[in-house]
């Protein structure tokens, strides 16, 4: 399978049926680039935890699921985009257990622990980006 032959797929988030469509988007090119099913669902918690975030902290925001490759790996990078109020205190949110919603606040650190690679930009007034990795490593699942 050749990553370059696929292109990145944009779920524009506005509505909370997105977060589905997003979910399912990610599930479905997981598994239709090898990943195992344990992973398939960290992929797909992870990009409901990104999109949850959009839809109720900036209203609106959009999913980009794109396939990678990097040093003959196999990888899905998403990148959670919006143009909302930013994160006042990045540190404070990637706790384990903080929350501004009354949520459990497992969401930021839970996706940072479910992926493999985690960054995040935030500005206020402005907006946040955050660009996660899952790399595919059957070996692990087997």
């Amino acid at each position: 399978m050749v990553v370059a032959d696929y292109s990145p797929e944009t779920i524009n988030i506005e509505q909370e049926s997105d977060i589905v469509t997003a979910r399912q988007v990610g599930r479905n090119m997981s598994k239709l680039f090898g990943f195992g099913t344990i992973t398939q669902s960290r992929i797909a918690t992870s990009i409901s935890e990104l999109a949850r975030n959009i839809y109720l902290y900036a209203g609106a925001g959009a999913i980009i699921i794109s396939p990678i490759e990097r040093e003959g790996m196999i990888g899905l990078q998403i990148t959670a985009n919006d143009n909302g109020p930013g994160i006042p205190d990045i540190r404070q949110a990637l706790d384990d257990g903080y929350s501004t919603s009354g949520a459990l606040g497992a969401g930021l650190p839970g996706v940072r622990r479910m992926m493999d690679e985690f960054e995040i930009h935030s500005t206020l007034g402005e907006g946040t980006r955050v660009v996660v990795v899952k790399w595919s490593d059957q070996a692990k699942e087997e």
